[in-house]
């Protein structure tokens, strides 16, 4: 297939998209305009809503599933499709987006090709492209015979709880996947593997007292230090696998009180070849060696799980990189993520799994957050083209 029209179903699905391009837009501002920042997870169903009504007007089958969450901060996904029951290609994206930096970040603005915004990059953008790609692929016939799924779930920011990992626990995660692809900002490349992650907040607890009687207090930061002196000599020992201590650290009330709660994260990455089993029992170890000698601590789970992978060689990873070569002009290029990825809960199916999105990772989370309004275009082109190969042989 090329992007000139020799084929006539890729010229077919380009041309749905493209004239749906002004809708791209300002489905994508819309989005970017509501704040569904995770945490605290608060604005999670304007977001739901605004979608839902969006993906209804285009014709496809939508549902809302609501998930158990708490009161303040009620959480809900979405399932979409089109084509009959039966083998289905997922297009996975989640709504929420990590808190603004910046004053304004959800007054989206266009300056030439780009959108400025909170969520336009990671992964508002690559939303918009899976729902008008899904779009276009029933559109043009492709779903007659087969089915494309669209799953949008929240909390992904902060490890899926709420989000994947509890439409897996209602049995409502990858029926019948044959497939699935996820808009993250991958920088133009496809990520088709990602590490593991265990990552923990721990809390040290002592007693608050006057600065001027602190013999009577308990100092809950000097606990943490000798706590977190031996995290660093454990990260010294699992170089060059990744361990971040104190990503996020609050402590105390005020400079002249003895801290009586001192709180910090623990982020430790976990690469292919590492066990993630042994690697959290080396952490929760190492806690409850402070606990023994005398440290009082809670931890929690933040988030946690497995490295996972899927073949290049699979029909989905052939037709996905062959899409990519038509629509861009260069070929697909393979790379493992960093960080934690969604591909993971299909993946550990057996279900190929793989991550492609017009954002750019280095701007996501940042104060300057944009996107290439053509990158969300051909990306949008580029699933609907894998969409149609793997379909067709379904």
């Amino acid at each position: 297939m090329t992007e000139q029209g020799r084929d006539p179903l890729a010229a077919e699905l380009s041309r749905h998209i493209d004239g749906d391009r002004d809708a791209m837009i300002a489905l994508l501002a819309a989005l970017v305009a509501i704040p569904s920042e995770n945490p605290p997870a608060r604005v999670c169903l304007p977001c739901v809503d605004l979608l839902a009504g969006a993906i209804a007007s285009l014709g496809l089958e939508c549902r809302r599933i609501d998930i158990p969450s708490p009161a303040d901060a009620p959480r809900a996904a979405i399932q979409a499709s089109s084509g009959p029951p039966g083998a289905t290609l997922y297009f996975h994206g989640h709504y929420d987006v990590v808190p603004a930096s910046v004053p304004g970040q959800f007054d989206p603005r266009v300056e030439g090709d780009a959108l400025f915004g909170r969520g336009s990059s990671d992964m508002k953008s690559g939303l918009v492209a899976m729902i008008y790609a899904a779009k276009a692929v029933a559109a043009a016939g492709v779903t007659r015979r087969a089915r494309i799924g669209l799953t949008i779930v929240p909390d992904e920011e902060t490890g899926g709880a709420f989000g994947s990992a509890a439409l897996d626990a209602m049995g409502e995660l990858a029926a019948d996947a044959v497939g699935m692809l996820l808009p993250e900002p991958t920088s133009g490349v496809v990520w088709n593997a990602n590490r593991g992650a265990i990552s923990l907040e721990v809390t040290v607890k002592g007693r608050a007292a006057h600065v001027g009687l602190a013999h009577l207090g308990v100092n809950a930061f000097e606990g943490a230090v000798a706590i977190v002196n031996r995290l660093l000599a454990l990260k010294a020992r699992v170089h060059p696998s990744i361990l971040l201590v104190g990503g996020r650290v609050e402590a105390g009330s005020n400079f002249n009180v003895v801290p009586d709660t001192c709180r910090f994260t623990i982020d430790r990455r976990i690469d292919p070849g590492e066990d993630l089993s042994v690697e959290k029992r080396r952490l929760m170890d190492l806690l409850d060696e402070a606990r023994a000698d005398g440290i009082d601590l809670d931890t929690r789970v933040l988030q946690e799980g497995r490295a996972s992978a899927s073949p290049l060689h699979s029909p989905l990873g052939e037709a996905l990189a062959q899409s990519i070569a038509e629509v861009t002009g260069r070929p697909a290029v393979f790379e493992m993520c960093p960080g934690l990825l969604e591909t993971r809960f299909y993946a550990e199916r057996g279900v190929p799994a793989f991550a492609y999105g017009p954002g750019i990772l280095a701007v996501s989370h940042g104060p300057k957050e944009y996107v290439r309004i053509s990158r969300m275009i051909e990306t949008a082109k580029v699933y609907a083209r894998t969409a149609a190969r793997v379909l067709a042989s379904s």
